[in-house]
């Protein structure tokens, strides 16, 4: 009951919500992509995966912290192994948030064929997208909680904290995004703009969440006030 080992908990249970908001949103949006009988599965194993991820990685935390060694220069820029997974998860999401809005602005892809019950996507290369996404955010998450937090239980605690959030809002969020497919385009501009952020601090160039997260909530207010 040591009040600065509670004062870190409850920070560090924050930071993994707020960091894990990013990823929910996601999740929302590809497994809205499904049949609607395997949603919730998808969403389950999804974050059951996620889960396991992050505490593999916990587990192996010494690697993982040598992630942020250099490896090699290009024009006198300094990349690691962490700087490759941002850049990489960084285009790959600003990748796959551009499909999915060519997807839903594009009168052509409506006409495309669906699955059975509605969906216009498979199973496990969702799941999998799902857990490569959930990779680059945890590494992230991760390498900042060992940095902050010297006892591992507080950062096991944290983790699965914040994942039981997130599965206990998941449903609602999805059921909500369904409800209002403007709010699925804002959600996806946010992941082009995250996709970005992500790019930026593989290449050294740090930009304050601060201002993504005002940003966002500016957004997600003038979006309510449409609604």
């Amino acid at each position: 009951m040591d009040p600065q080992i509670l004062a870190s908990l409850v920070m560090l249970i924050a930071m993994e919500v707020v960091l894990g908001i990013d990823n929910l949103v996601f999740i929302a949006i590809l497994s809205n992509r499904l049949p609607e009988a395997q949603r919730q599965t998808a969403r389950r194993i999804g974050l059951g995966l996620a889960i396991g991820l992050r505490f593999a990685m916990l587990a192996g935390a010494s690697w993982l912290l040598t992630l942020t060694e250099p490896i090699f220069s290009v024009l006198g820029l300094s990349i690691s192994g962490k700087d490759m997974i941002l850049i990489g998860g960084g285009m790959f999401l600003i990748g796959k948030a551009t499909v999915e809005i060519h997807h839903r602005v594009d009168p052509e892809a409506h006409h495309q064929p669906t699955l059975p019950a509605g969906g216009t996507a498979r199973f496990w290369p969702v799941v999998g997208q799902i857990l490569m996404l959930d990779a680059v955010f945890s590494v992230d998450s991760v390498i900042v909680a060992v940095g902050l937090v010297p006892q591992t239980w507080i950062i096991v605690t944290a983790i699965t904290v914040s994942v039981l959030v997130m599965l206990m809002s998941m449903d609602a969020l999805s059921r909500f995004m369904e409800r209002n497919p403007t709010m699925v385009m804002l959600a996806l501009a946010f992941l082009v703009m995250i996709g970005m952020v992500l790019v930026a601090e593989g290449f050294e160039v740090h930009v304050p969440k601060g201002f993504v997260y005002s940003a966002m909530a500016v957004a997600c207010a003038v979006a309510g006030l449409n609604i």
